[in-house]
This record gives structure tokens, C-alpha cells and sequence, in this order.
């Protein structure tokens, strides 16, 4: 996420207070990869839920901030989870499987809702917590001293997870701190007060993955990254152009594109009926006649809000 952020403007930021951590990212993507905060901390004291945006990026009593990489066949890669700050580990966990939460692992989840983790405390009462790290992953012991930036395992999705993610929490004498507003100020749009050294953009909903399939894939597929192809025959049955999204809002349009040899074939807008944390959507075309022509078919998607584009994103795939 180190790169796919940075390309993003910086929020402006008020300097750290002394004794408060400087926090850098704590997942380490590749350049390629579309990692996102999924969720923000709650900020609001009642049963609803807001972002430090007044946005609503979070869920009623989140603690922490969701750092998401895209897809199960990225979480398998292998993407580190890094120390926000200097400090010392005082506890770790290992050994949960990456199963997530559903109704057979609710049980077994229970009171061990961070998965796989280590906790790290920074001085002055200041302490992070690093949760759903991948089974097996776990490089670091109660007591060594870490930097920021020391590895301490991947990403994974233990514990109360239903996505492959490192959710950080950010405590001050057992408080939770928000870390892109410390002063936890109610106002919205006001200079947040930022623990991060290079603060990542605000995003408040954007397009995560995208791919043709030959039909509309099942979505546990496309979490799984598994559902898209590189090629595909030419007396393939339809072709379909898939994409995941995050932060949807009712009244979102989808506008999905598709464009091959002999040019445009197809142009869907899709509206969402109601808000969904993450999604997909499909459009395709069925083949009813001769075999599609050889050669490169694209996909452009673009995330509609208010008339404004908010994310852009492209697939492509090789018919022969």
C-alpha cells in the first residue's frame, strides 16, 4: 500500500505532539496491488458510525483502521505487515486459521476476535495492535525491539476477519486513538491532528479488482481472485467483465466497458439500490453466433458518485 497510496496527494496534517508515535504504513503492498482502508475508527459515540470524515467508512464500535489488500490470491502472495513505530513487542498470537468469521467459526472465534496479532508498545503509554496476520506468519517474539518497518508477518484474514486485511489499532492508556485525527475532534473538515508520518489519502469508496470470466462469476470467486481469466477460447459462451468495489453508496453508478477487435461492444451503468461495504457487479454478452474474433478485448470501469468519476479501473483478456 506503500506505493498504491503515495500516489495520492497527502491529506494536511498537523505535527505530532512530543511523546506520540509517528506511525508509518503498517502493510507493505506492491506497486500493482490496489490495496484501500476499508475501515476507518468510529467516531461516532452513539449506535451509528462515522469516519474521522464524517464519511461513513467504518461500523458501529470499529477501534481501529482496516488496511485490505484486494483478493484472497493476493492475501496468498504474501503481503507484510510492518511496524508503525519503534518499540517492543509485549505479546504475540499464532496458530488460527485463516477460516474468517462465519457462523461454523463464531464459536471457535470467540474472545480471540483479533486472530493471529502482536501488540507493541511505543513508551508513554502509547501502544499499536496488529490483527488477522496469516497463520504461520508471525516473525517476531514477546520482547524483541522492532523499528518502523520490521516485518512482523503477513497478511491474513484470522480471528473476526471477513476479508484478507491488518487491522491496526492505535491505543493511549488503554483509549483507543483515532491515528488520522489523535485529537479526536468532532468537527468535521477541520486540520486533523495525524499520527502518520505520510498520511494516506482519504478514499471514500473506490474499485478494487476487475477481470473478464466467460459467465458472471461467483462472488466468493472474485474475493478469492480466482474468477478472472487470461485468455479465453473463442466459441467461449459469453464474455463477461466483472469488478469488486468498496464503500458503495445507493445511487452509485457502475459503468462497465467493453471494447475488442472490431470495437465497443458493450456499455452498462449500474445503479446501487442501498449502501454495501464491498461488491460486484457483472455485464457481459452473449455468444449466439460465430465464434468471437481473435485478438485483445479491454475493460474500462469507472465508480460514478454525484456525477463525478470517483475510481477508474481496466481488464484485459486474449481471445484465440
Amino acid at each position: 500500500m506503500r506505493a498504491a497510496l503515495a500516489a495520492f496527494a497527502c491529506l494536511l496534517a498537523a505535527p505530532a505532539a512530543a511523546g506520540e508515535p509517528v506511525l508509518g504504513l503498517p502493510i507493505g503492498c506492491d506497486a500493482g496491488m490496489r490495496c484501500h482502508i476499508q475501515q476507518h475508527v468510529d467516531r461516532d459515540p452513539g449506535p451509528g458510525a462515522r469516519d474521522y470524515r464524517c464519511g461513513d467508512l467504518s461500523y458501529d464500535g470499529h477501534k481501529g483502521t482496516d488496511f485490505a489488500v484486494p483478493t484472497g490470491a493476493d492475501m496468498a502472495r504474501g503481503v507484510p505487515v510492518l511496524a508503525a513505530a519503534p518499540g517492543r513487542v509485549a505479546a504475540t498470537r499464532d496458530g488460527m486459521p485463516d477460516t474468517g468469521l462465519s457462523e461454523e467459526t463464531a464459536a471457535t472465534i470467540a474472545g480471540r476476535e483479533c486472530g493471529n496479532g502482536v501488540l507493541i508498545r511505543h513508551g508513554e503509554g502509547w501502544e499499536t495492535q496488529y490483527c488477522h496476520l496469516r497463520s504461520g506468519s508471525v516473525r517476531v517474539k514477546q520482547g524483541d525491539a522492532v523499528g518502523r518497518g520490521t516485518p512482523l508477518g503477513l497478511v491474513g484474514q484470522s480471528g473476526r476477519a471477513q476479508f484478507p486485511h491488518v487491522h491496526l489499532s492505535v491505543r493511549h492508556d488503554g483509549a483507543v486513538v483515532d491515528p488520522f485525527d489523535a485529537a479526536n475532534a468532532s468537527a468535521c473538515g477541520s486540520a486533523p491532528h495525524s499520527l502518520w508520518l505520510d498520511p494516506p489519502p482519504y478514499r471514500p469508496g473506490g474499485l478494487i479488482a476487475a477481470g473478464f470470466a466467460e459467465r458472471i462469476p461467483h462472488y466468493d470467486a472474485i474475493r478469492a481472485g480466482t474468477a478472472g481469466r487470461q485468455t479465453l477460447p473463442a466459441d467461449t459462451p459469453a464474455l463477461v467483465v466483472f469488478a469488486l468495489a468498496f464503500g458503495g453508496r445507493q445511487g452509485d453508478i457502475l459503468n462497465l466497458a467493453i471494447d475488442g477487435p472490431g470495437g465497443r461492444m458493450l456499455v452498462r451503468d449500474m445503479a446501487l439500490d442501498r449502501d454495501q461495504a464491498r461488491f460486484f457487479r457483472a455485464a457481459g454478452k452473449r455468444r449466439t453466433g460465430p465464434p468471437l474474433a481473435p485478438g485483445e478485448y479491454t475493460a474500462s470501469i469507472e465508480l460514478r458518485r454525484d456525477g463525478a468519476v470517483l475510481d477508474r479501473i481496466g481488464a484485459r483478456v486474449t481471445v484465440n
